[in-house]
């Protein structure tokens, strides 16, 4: 069974975090983008004013406050929906950002299929791709509330830019405040042989879901929750590879380019093995109730199924052709 320990928007992780480090370093400095409440800003703008600045919808102008903030020792960190945040402001972020490689950390909620009823625009479906493919940028995903927390916490300490993506629906959290965390290192959640599931964010606790309905089937799954898709653990996914045969990944974002691309580029150089990718298969978004737009979308435990047991035909006709 799958120990859960409440419900909680990861965005809420971000915001305890950001004032816990409000709290503890003072050269913590945040802004805004005119959707405080909606990131969880609030309660560190009223505590810390002095080192709270809301910019207002002006992406681009955001980026550049922060480069200067990060230039004089500060450690800014910008909040903002995930899409106007890596979006609006890519070029800002690449040429500013991490090309002076200045200690900026951006902050993208709102991020995936479960905006819901906010749509297609504010659906963060393509950001991890576009953040992980400029130089000297680090991207993490986290699973729920607590890793957030932690994952924020982190990157105060972690010198040079980092992107984190969370998001508005409250969510299963299965971690808890003693689970390993590390940036660049994934974490094992359940172990098997028989096939390596490889999960971020949300699709983590699906994968678990699907693991139990696979173990009823004979088939054990090793669960991988791989939140930090750059730089990625290469060392746990060679030797889940190696050990499986096969792989499936799991991402609430386009297939193109995400944690499924990476896991890929990993396996090629190192140890080609079949591997399943399921994500949003080149779509936009589009309004709706949060879980009915991952059904709708093949993000739910029942399509990660299918795609180990399609995968699982495939490591037949693979192991035949090599041997």
């Amino acid at each position: 069974m799958i120990e859960i320990f409440g419900k909680k928007a990861t965005r809420f992780g971000f915001g305890d975090a950001i004032v816990e480090l409000g709290k503890t370093n003072s050269k913590i400095f945040v802004l805004g983008a005119d959707t405080a409440c909606s990131v969880m800003l609030n309660n560190f703008s009223e505590m810390f004013p002095d080192r709270f600045v809301n910019v207002g919808i002006a992406e681009t102008n955001l980026i550049g406050i922060a480069s200067g903030l990060a230039i004089f020792g500060f450690v800014p960190f910008i909040s903002t929906y995930g899409i106007f945040l890596a979006g609006r402001a890519w070029e800002q972020i690449r040429t500013t950002v991490c090309y002076s490689n200045l200690n900026v950390k951006l902050c993208g909620s709102h991020a995936g299929l479960m905006v819901g009823p906010d749509g297609a625009t504010h659906q963060a479906l393509e950001e991890i791709s576009i953040m992980r493919c400029i130089p000297r940028m680090k991207v993490i995903c986290p699973c729920d509330y607590i890793e957030t927390k932690k994952a924020i916490i982190a990157s105060a300490y972690f010198e040079g830019p980092v992107y984190v993506r969370f998001g508005r629906e409250n969510i299963p959290i299965l971690t808890n405040e003693d689970s390993f965390f590390k940036i660049g290192k994934a974490n094992i959640l359940k172990d098997g042989n028989d096939v390596a599931v490889m999960a971020c964010g949300t699709m983590v606790y699906e994968s678990l879901l699907a693991a139990e309905i696979l173990e009823k089937k004979g088939i054990k799954a090793r669960i991988i929750n791989v939140h930090t898709i750059k730089p990625i653990d290469e060392k746990v996914i060679i030797k889940a590879a190696i050990d499986c045969g096969v792989v499936v990944t799991v991402e609430e974002h386009q297939i193109y380019g995400g944690l499924g691309s990476a896991i890929a580029e990993v396996l090629v150089k190192n140890y080609p093995v079949p591997i399943e990718i399921v994500g949003i298969n080149d779509k936009f978004g589009e309004s709706g109730d949060p879980m009915s737009l991952l059904s709708k979308f093949g993000l739910k435990y029942t399509n990660i199924v299918n795609a180990v047991f399609k995968v699982l035909k495939r490591k037949k006709k693979y192991t035949k052709r090599i041997f």
